[in-house]
């Protein structure tokens, strides 16, 4: 026979299990509400931003630049693909109860989406600003201002130029013009500088500003924007 104290059991059970599917939505929510307002995580599928990004490594992107922060040069910026500069993604996606969960997880913004074609790189031009390289030091000038990027550059060999095409450009009023930091192995605006966009990115296109490696625990670090880089460069047409 059922005693009180075995309904107060039960009722006890019942609560802290309602409490804890409240508690858990309302995680799944503040989850949501963050990846879609303020950070999302993103994952690395080339070594083109070697070695300051590796292949693999997961970064968590700001969403308030370029909404509410203003976008500056050495950024390190998430964007999707203009035009086409991108391959069809093929990524194998999975089924079943794992491709349920995957889809999830991706929904609230626990999981990068591995599906869309988003690519990331260093912003070097903003609008305005007159790109060229290389100078006779091997330099990119921005606005007829060399600037030493040893700090971050991944060349070949010592003593390359900065980049190994050579351009002169002048970025269009809300256009970026962006490069990779492993500079001889970069598809970036160089690379699509003969399409009809010119190589430039719509700031329309970014979603975002990286800055921080959260995974692997081993490369935890703050993506720096090596600001003082470009702290002699004027601010060109902008």
């Amino acid at each position: 026979m059922a005693t009180k104290a075995d309904g107060r059991g039960s009722r006890t059970i019942i609560l802290f299990l309602r409490d804890l599917a409240v508690i858990f939505l309302a995680a799944l929510i503040i989850s949501f509400l963050v990846k879609t307002f303020l950070v999302r995580p993103f994952y690395i599928p080339s070594p083109s931003m070697s070695d300051t990004l590796e292949v693999d490594d997961r970064v968590i992107v700001s969403l308030l630049t370029p909404q509410l922060v203003q976008l500056e040069r050495g950024d390190v910026v998430v964007f999707e693909d203009p035009d086409a500069w991108l391959p069809d993604p093929q990524v194998d996606q999975p089924e079943g109860i794992a491709g349920a969960a995957d889809w999830f997880l991706t929904f609230v913004g626990l999981a990068p989406d591995d599906s869309h074609g988003y690519l990331i790189k260093r912003v070097i031009g903003l609008p305005g600003d007159h790109v060229v390289c290389c100078n006779d030091f091997g330099q990119i000038t921005i606005n007829d201002v060399p600037i030493d990027e040893t700090d971050y550059v991944t060349l070949d060999q010592e003593g390359l130029p900065a980049s190994g095409t050579d351009f002169d450009v002048v970025v269009p009023e809300g256009q970026l013009w962006v490069l990779g930091d492993n500079r001889y192995h970069s598809a970036d605006s160089r690379a699509h500088m003969d399409e009809p966009t010119g190589g430039f990115v719509p700031v329309s296109d970014v979603v975002g500003r990286a800055i921080v490696v959260s995974w692997p625990v081993a490369r935890w670090q703050w993506i720096d924007d090596h600001d003082e880089v470009y702290s002699g460069v004027g601010s060109g047409g902008r």
